[in-house]
């Protein structure tokens, strides 16, 4: 089959990299110059596997009012005029159930799980270079009402053969002494298997792998919307003129709802803004050597390649861009607390970028209402992790006997 992946973040092109090794043609679109230049470019490096609970639960409803009223606080609402950001939020708050927790997690575990063996069966065979490092996960717990409800979580975790280890602050500071001038927590959760890597090299790797296998890129071309006859996609229409195929994978994060509409879809995407610095690790330091989440602080913090990678904040706020200079300092300031001295301060490099987020933190993967596209969209913090069991998900669709709606 001729197959248009209309997106090059680490889901499109996951995507693509994966139908071109199924030996479809497959032509990957993108408005940027190159892949990755998105929300994929600079977000926090980690690959989750074992971490993966949804943003809606109880324990986030009953701190909401606290964080919304906090100006310091890591969450964020900032109301604008836009229907839709309030419809999102009203279905956040609905999904802040233990049930739709419980479902969430299975959900999301099934598909970390799938894209952790699709990866590493990719990199087997392919020389994707793009500083990956297995090097393992502390969740940090400030309290023990926190850590007690991180206890329950790896209950919750188990059934799927998830390894991981309730810690107690000693036996944090063992795995990562780097660490130990930090009060900012009492315990936390060691999950050894879990990896990191630059997702923009990520998207490089994947792009230049396929190329091999014969993945045509149209990059710098603006998607406008579909073509249709007698019921199916024909062709998207861009600024270069149309792209005609037998198939469809949008995989536009979150400008999705967009062109979700002309399918008849009406998707519940959000953006959720964060932002991401990276900073030169001294040398001779203690400099951090696994993977960190900070839960007080809604910070995630992986060394990539003598570099450390700090993603933080979750803010509802619309679709701006705009990296605010006082919440970049405020992430600063806070890896300074962390890791006293390990850092080079004097020139971050800062981005923000628009998570596209689902109000149950799982993704949109099935086919839409147009019979031969396939949706693979609204991952969220996961996008890194989740993006290449997504394509095999999303593959697998595209490539069922009726997908065209007239081979069944």
């Amino acid at each position: 089959m001729k197959i248009c992946v209309i997106g090059a973040g680490v889901v499109g092109c996951a995507t693509a990299y994966h139908l071109c090794d199924l030996g479809h043609e497959v032509v990957l679109v993108d408005g940027k110059s190159s892949p990755g230049e998105g929300t994929s470019f600079a977000n926090g490096g980690q690959l989750s596997y074992s971490y993966v609970e949804p943003l809606a639960s109880p324990a986030t409803l009953r701190g909401l009012p606290a964080m919304l009223l906090d100006k310091n606080s890591p969450l964020r609402w900032r109301p604008t005029a836009d229907w839709a950001q309030w419809a999102w939020g009203l279905r956040f708050l609905a999904a802040c159930n233990a049930r739709q927790l419980e479902q969430g997690t299975h959900q999301l575990l099934g598909i970390a799980a799938l894209s952790q063996a699709t990866l590493d069966d990719w990199m087997a065979r392919d020389s994707l270079e793009f500083n990956f490092t297995r090097n393992g996960k502390l969740v940090l717990s400030p309290d023990e009402p926190t850590l007690k409800r991180q206890g329950q979580q790896i209950a919750l975790q188990a059934y799927a053969g998830v390894v991981q280890q309730l810690l107690d602050r000693e036996q944090c500071l063992a795995i990562e002494p780097a660490l130990g001038n930090y009060p900012g927590f009492i315990g936390g959760v060691w999950t050894e298997g879990e990896c990191a890597g630059d997702p923009y090299l990520f998207c490089h790797a994947l792009v230049a792998a396929a190329k091999k296998r014969g993945l045509l890129c149209l990059f710098d071309t603006q998607v406008k919307g579909f073509l249709f006859r007698n019921g199916l996609a024909t062709s998207i229409e861009t600024g270069k003129g149309l792209v005609s195929a037998d198939a469809f994978v949008l995989a536009t994060g979150v400008q999705a709802p967009v062109l979700a509409s002309q399918l008849g879809e009406h998707l519940p995407i959000y953006p959720i803004k964060g932002y991401s610095v990276t900073l030169p690790l001294r040398p001779n330091q203690a400099i951090p050597k696994v993977n960190v989440t900070d839960l007080s602080q809604k910070m995630v913090l992986a060394p990539l390649d003598g570099k450390l990678r700090v993603a933080a904040m979750a803010e509802f706020a619309g679709y701006g861009l705009e990296a605010a200079p006082h919440t970049i300092e405020r992430i600063t300031r806070t890896v300074e607390k962390i890791y006293p001295g390990a850092c080079e301060m004097a020139y971050p490099q800062a981005w923000a970028g628009l998570r596209p987020a689902t109000p149950t933190s799982v993704p949109i993967i099935r086919r839409s209402r147009i019979a031969n596209v396939t949706l693979n969209v609204g991952h969220g913090a996961l996008g890194f992790t989740l993006a290449a069991g997504s394509a095999k998900l999303a593959a697998a669709l595209v490539a069922e006997p009726d997908s065209l709606g007239n081979k069944s």
